[in-house]
């Protein structure tokens, strides 16, 4: 559960990136291979509009598994920035778990797990309650039940099944299921509603 802090400032949305964003590369290493999905500008852009802030929060185990340097995720990530600004979308911040996600190895941060949201939440006085969790997997979409937010999975190539069931036999008044990033995040905007200044996008850990 959120703590009061926690439900006492702006609504975001939380946005996955691979799959989500940017094409699923696997443990993406070369930002020359960053490449945005189709809406996904749109979508961050309409985000702007409304002036509701958008967060990026990734899983990064290649780091851990030394498959990619923090060098090389960084690259990917300003990429990833650049690309989005070219289409005018802007994002706050960008927060990852470097961790390799092993059960004898837990850490807070890895999504579903809430460390990146509570952290991004402290930083920028957000509302984890009245955001949305949008991603093509369900670990993504989970942090909505432990908040009380809104959670859109938003199915790709990349989602296993299992996901996609996961997420049908949670559909409720919280959690949805989506077309594309664009229409998630319309859904979301229609359930939260604008009420945070729009920022420029950074790096915070």
């Amino acid at each position: 559960m959120t703590s009061a802090s926690e439900r006492s400032g702006a609504p975001a949305l939380f946005i996955d990136r691979d799959g989500t964003l940017i094409a699923d590369a696997h443990y993406l290493a070369d930002a020359a291979r960053v490449r945005v999905l189709d809406g996904a500008a749109a979508a961050v852009a309409k985000a702007n509009a409304a002036q509701v802030p958008v967060v990026v929060v990734t899983n990064q185990s290649g780091i851990a598994r030394g498959l990619i340097t923090i060098e090389q995720y960084e690259a990917v990530r300003d990429q990833t920035n650049a690309l989005l600004m070219a289409g005018d979308a802007t994002v706050l911040a960008t927060y990852h778990c470097p961790h390799w996600g092993h059960p004898n190895e837990p850490c807070a941060c890895r999504k579903p797990g809430l460390g990146m949201y509570r952290d991004a939440a402290a930083a920028y006085q957000l509302d984890l309650g009245h955001s949305a969790y949008i991603g093509d997997r369900w670990r993504d979409v989970q942090p909505a039940l432990a908040t009380g937010g809104i959670g859109i999975l938003v199915p790709g190539i990349e989602t296993p099944a299992a996901d996609v069931e996961d997420a049908r036999s949670a559909l409720s008044g919280r959690i949805f299921m989506a077309e594309n990033i664009l229409e998630a995040v319309s859904i979301a905007l229609a359930m939260i509603g604008p009420r945070a200044p729009l920022q420029t996008s950074s790096e915070t850990e």
